[in-house]
Protein backbone atom coordinates (compact mmCIF):
# COMPACT_ATOMS: atom_id res chain seq x y z
CA UNK A 1 0.00 0.00 0.00
CA UNK A 2 1.43 3.38 -1.02
CA UNK A 3 1.74 6.38 1.29
CA UNK A 4 -1.02 8.11 -0.67
CA UNK A 5 -3.38 5.17 -0.18
CA UNK A 6 -2.53 4.99 3.53
CA UNK A 7 -3.16 8.71 3.90
CA UNK A 8 -6.51 8.40 2.12
CA UNK A 9 -7.50 5.44 4.27
CA UNK A 10 -6.53 7.38 7.41
CA UNK A 11 -8.68 10.36 6.40
CA UNK A 12 -11.65 8.13 5.56
CA UNK A 13 -11.35 6.39 8.94
CA UNK A 14 -11.09 9.71 10.76
CA UNK A 15 -14.13 11.05 8.88
CA UNK A 16 -16.07 7.91 9.78
CA UNK A 17 -15.25 8.34 13.48
CA UNK A 18 -16.28 11.98 13.46
CA UNK A 19 -19.57 11.21 11.70
CA UNK A 20 -20.24 8.47 14.25
CA UNK A 21 -19.65 10.95 17.09
CA UNK A 22 -22.14 13.38 15.53
CA UNK A 23 -24.75 10.62 15.13
CA UNK A 24 -24.38 9.49 18.76
CA UNK A 25 -24.61 13.07 20.03
CA UNK A 26 -27.72 13.62 17.89
CA UNK A 27 -29.40 10.52 19.35
CA UNK A 28 -28.78 11.82 22.87
CA UNK A 29 -29.95 15.32 21.88
CA UNK A 30 -33.05 13.88 20.17
CA UNK A 31 -33.98 12.02 23.36
CA UNK A 32 -33.41 15.24 25.31
CA UNK A 33 -35.78 16.91 22.85
CA UNK A 34 -38.58 14.67 24.18
CA UNK A 35 -38.33 16.49 27.50
CA UNK A 36 -37.87 19.98 26.03
CA UNK A 37 -40.43 19.83 23.21
CA UNK A 38 -43.60 20.18 25.27
CA UNK A 39 -42.47 23.22 27.32
CA UNK A 40 -41.33 24.91 24.10
CA UNK A 41 -44.62 24.18 22.32
CA UNK A 42 -46.59 25.56 25.26
CA UNK A 43 -44.37 28.64 25.39
CA UNK A 44 -44.92 29.37 21.68
CA UNK A 45 -48.67 28.92 22.07
CA UNK A 46 -48.73 31.54 24.83
CA UNK A 47 -46.60 34.19 23.07
CA UNK A 48 -48.25 37.37 21.66
CA UNK A 49 -47.48 36.10 18.15
CA UNK A 50 -49.95 33.22 18.70
CA UNK A 51 -52.40 35.21 20.80
CA UNK A 52 -55.96 35.04 19.52
CA UNK A 53 -55.26 32.02 17.33
CA UNK A 54 -57.29 28.95 18.18
CA UNK A 55 -55.21 25.98 17.14
CA UNK A 56 -57.15 22.85 16.24
CA UNK A 57 -56.37 19.22 15.49
CA UNK A 58 -57.59 18.06 12.09
CA UNK A 59 -55.90 14.64 12.07
CA UNK A 60 -55.48 12.15 14.88
CA UNK A 61 -51.69 12.13 14.33
CA UNK A 62 -51.25 15.93 14.44
CA UNK A 63 -50.23 16.15 18.13
CA UNK A 64 -47.55 13.46 17.84
CA UNK A 65 -46.31 14.92 14.55
CA UNK A 66 -45.84 18.35 16.14
CA UNK A 67 -44.17 16.83 19.19
CA UNK A 68 -41.72 14.77 17.11
CA UNK A 69 -40.95 17.72 14.82
CA UNK A 70 -39.96 19.83 17.81
CA UNK A 71 -37.93 17.02 19.37
CA UNK A 72 -36.12 16.48 16.06
CA UNK A 73 -35.37 20.20 15.58
CA UNK A 74 -34.19 20.53 19.18
CA UNK A 75 -31.90 17.56 18.57
CA UNK A 76 -30.47 19.19 15.45
CA UNK A 77 -29.96 22.50 17.24
CA UNK A 78 -28.16 20.92 20.19
CA UNK A 79 -26.04 18.78 17.87
CA UNK A 80 -24.99 21.58 15.51
CA UNK A 81 -22.08 22.92 17.65
CA UNK A 82 -20.68 19.39 17.98
CA UNK A 83 -21.08 18.78 14.23
CA UNK A 84 -19.30 22.06 13.44
CA UNK A 85 -16.51 21.22 15.87
CA UNK A 86 -16.04 17.80 14.23
CA UNK A 87 -15.94 19.47 10.82
CA UNK A 88 -13.34 21.92 12.13
CA UNK A 89 -11.32 19.07 13.62
CA UNK A 90 -11.32 17.27 10.27
CA UNK A 91 -10.09 20.24 8.21
CA UNK A 92 -7.89 21.92 10.85
CA UNK A 93 -4.74 19.82 10.15
CA UNK A 94 -4.53 21.56 6.78
CA UNK A 95 -4.67 25.04 8.35
CA UNK A 96 -1.99 27.23 9.86
CA UNK A 97 -1.94 27.63 13.64
CA UNK A 98 -3.39 31.15 13.38
CA UNK A 99 -6.13 29.89 11.07
CA UNK A 100 -7.00 27.06 13.46
CA UNK A 101 -7.57 29.49 16.31
CA UNK A 102 -9.51 31.92 14.12
CA UNK A 103 -11.79 29.31 12.55
CA UNK A 104 -12.46 27.64 15.92
CA UNK A 105 -14.09 30.90 17.04
CA UNK A 106 -16.57 30.56 14.17
CA UNK A 107 -18.41 27.72 15.93
CA UNK A 108 -20.07 29.74 18.73
CA UNK A 109 -20.59 32.65 16.32
CA UNK A 110 -22.43 30.36 13.92
CA UNK A 111 -24.69 29.06 16.67
CA UNK A 112 -25.43 32.59 17.93
CA UNK A 113 -26.23 33.89 14.43
CA UNK A 114 -28.59 30.96 13.87
CA UNK A 115 -30.52 31.91 17.02
CA UNK A 116 -30.47 35.60 16.01
CA UNK A 117 -31.86 34.73 12.57
CA UNK A 118 -34.71 32.69 14.06
CA UNK A 119 -35.48 35.44 16.59
CA UNK A 120 -35.51 38.10 13.85
CA UNK A 121 -37.92 36.07 11.75
CA UNK A 122 -40.19 35.10 14.66
CA UNK A 123 -40.49 38.49 16.35
CA UNK A 124 -40.37 40.78 13.30
CA UNK A 125 -41.31 39.01 10.07
CA UNK A 126 -43.65 36.28 11.34
CA UNK A 127 -46.16 38.58 13.17
CA UNK A 128 -46.43 40.76 10.08
CA UNK A 129 -47.14 37.73 7.89
CA UNK A 130 -49.77 36.44 10.34
CA UNK A 131 -51.47 39.87 10.41
CA UNK A 132 -51.46 39.92 6.62
CA UNK A 133 -53.04 36.47 6.43
CA UNK A 134 -55.68 37.40 9.01
CA UNK A 135 -56.47 40.62 7.16
CA UNK A 136 -56.78 38.76 3.87
CA UNK A 137 -59.14 36.23 5.47
CA UNK A 138 -61.25 39.09 6.80
CA UNK A 139 -61.44 40.73 3.37
CA UNK A 140 -62.48 37.43 1.82
CA UNK A 141 -65.10 36.99 4.54
CA UNK A 142 -63.90 33.56 5.61
CA UNK A 143 -63.63 32.25 9.15
CA UNK A 144 -60.12 31.54 10.32
CA UNK A 145 -59.48 28.05 11.64
CA UNK A 146 -55.89 26.93 12.08
CA UNK A 147 -54.58 23.40 12.54
CA UNK A 148 -51.77 23.08 15.07
CA UNK A 149 -49.69 20.99 12.68
CA UNK A 150 -50.13 23.45 9.80
CA UNK A 151 -49.41 26.43 12.07
CA UNK A 152 -46.09 25.07 13.31
CA UNK A 153 -45.10 23.79 9.87
CA UNK A 154 -45.65 27.32 8.54
CA UNK A 155 -43.68 28.69 11.51
CA UNK A 156 -40.75 26.38 10.69
CA UNK A 157 -40.80 27.40 7.03
CA UNK A 158 -40.67 31.06 8.04
CA UNK A 159 -38.01 30.91 10.76
CA UNK A 160 -35.54 28.12 9.95
CA UNK A 161 -34.42 29.59 6.59
CA UNK A 162 -33.55 32.83 8.40
CA UNK A 163 -31.49 30.91 10.93
CA UNK A 164 -29.52 29.37 8.06
CA UNK A 165 -29.22 32.57 6.00
CA UNK A 166 -27.96 34.59 8.97
CA UNK A 167 -24.92 32.31 9.07
CA UNK A 168 -23.88 33.44 5.60
CA UNK A 169 -21.27 35.98 6.86
CA UNK A 170 -19.55 33.28 8.92
CA UNK A 171 -19.54 30.86 5.98
CA UNK A 172 -18.05 33.57 3.76
CA UNK A 173 -15.38 34.35 6.36
CA UNK A 174 -14.51 30.68 6.71
CA UNK A 175 -14.28 30.10 2.96
CA UNK A 176 -12.22 33.26 2.57
CA UNK A 177 -9.74 32.10 5.19
CA UNK A 178 -9.47 28.82 3.28
CA UNK A 179 -8.77 30.72 0.05
CA UNK A 180 -11.93 29.48 -1.69
CA UNK A 181 -13.65 32.88 -1.80
CA UNK A 182 -12.30 36.39 -2.27
CA UNK A 183 -14.02 39.77 -1.77
CA UNK A 184 -13.46 40.55 -5.45
CA UNK A 185 -15.37 37.42 -6.46
CA UNK A 186 -18.25 38.30 -4.14
CA UNK A 187 -18.39 41.76 -5.68
CA UNK A 188 -18.40 40.35 -9.21
CA UNK A 189 -21.33 38.02 -8.53
CA UNK A 190 -23.27 40.64 -6.53
CA UNK A 191 -26.10 41.08 -9.07
CA UNK A 192 -26.57 37.32 -9.41
CA UNK A 193 -26.56 36.95 -5.63
CA UNK A 194 -29.19 39.67 -5.30
CA UNK A 195 -31.40 37.80 -7.74
CA UNK A 196 -31.03 34.57 -5.73
CA UNK A 197 -31.83 36.42 -2.49
CA UNK A 198 -34.94 37.96 -4.04
CA UNK A 199 -36.10 34.51 -5.16
CA UNK A 200 -35.46 33.08 -1.68
CA UNK A 201 -37.40 35.94 -0.10
CA UNK A 202 -40.28 35.28 -2.49
CA UNK A 203 -40.36 31.60 -1.54
CA UNK A 204 -40.62 32.18 2.22
CA UNK A 205 -43.01 35.14 2.25
CA UNK A 206 -46.60 35.63 1.09
CA UNK A 207 -47.17 37.39 -2.27
CA UNK A 208 -47.19 40.87 -0.75
CA UNK A 209 -44.61 43.61 -1.34
CA UNK A 210 -44.11 44.84 2.23
CA UNK A 211 -43.36 41.43 3.75
CA UNK A 212 -41.19 40.64 0.73
CA UNK A 213 -39.13 43.79 1.32
CA UNK A 214 -38.90 43.02 5.04
CA UNK A 215 -37.10 39.81 4.09
CA UNK A 216 -35.17 40.95 1.02
CA UNK A 217 -33.58 44.06 2.52
CA UNK A 218 -32.02 42.27 5.54
CA UNK A 219 -30.70 39.55 3.23
CA UNK A 220 -29.06 42.11 0.97
CA UNK A 221 -27.56 43.86 4.00
CA UNK A 222 -26.22 40.49 5.15
CA UNK A 223 -24.61 39.98 1.75
CA UNK A 224 -22.93 43.39 1.84
CA UNK A 225 -21.74 42.70 5.40
CA UNK A 226 -20.32 39.42 4.12
CA UNK A 227 -18.26 41.27 1.51
CA UNK A 228 -16.83 43.56 4.19
CA UNK A 229 -16.09 40.59 6.44
CA UNK A 230 -14.48 38.79 3.51
CA UNK A 231 -12.16 41.73 2.91
CA UNK A 232 -11.00 41.70 6.51
CA UNK A 233 -10.51 37.91 6.46
CA UNK A 234 -8.70 38.12 3.11
CA UNK A 235 -6.23 40.70 4.43
CA UNK A 236 -5.56 38.52 7.46
CA UNK A 237 -5.02 35.50 5.22
CA UNK A 238 -2.53 37.39 3.05
CA UNK A 239 -0.74 38.70 6.13
CA UNK A 240 -0.54 35.21 7.64
CA UNK A 241 0.84 33.83 4.36
CA UNK A 242 3.48 36.58 4.21
CA UNK A 243 4.51 35.93 7.81
CA UNK A 244 4.73 32.20 7.18
CA UNK A 245 6.84 32.82 4.08
CA UNK A 246 9.11 35.17 6.04
CA UNK A 247 9.54 32.54 8.78
CA UNK A 248 10.54 29.94 6.19
CA UNK A 249 13.12 32.29 4.68
CA UNK A 250 14.50 33.01 8.17
CA UNK A 251 14.85 29.29 8.92
CA UNK A 252 16.68 28.75 5.64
Amino acid sequence: MTDKQMSLQYHIEELRKRILIVILVFLVAFISGFFLAMPLIQFLQETPEAAGLELNVFNITDPINVFLDFAFLIGLLLTSPVALYQLWGFVSPGLLERERKATLAYIPMTFILFIVGIAFSYYIVFPFVIDFMNGLAEVLGVEEEYGINEYFQFLFRMTLPFGILFQFPIVVMFLTRLGILTPDLLGQIRKYSYFVLIVIAGLITPPEIISHLMVTVPLIILYEMSILISRVAYRKTLKAAEEAEADEETEQ
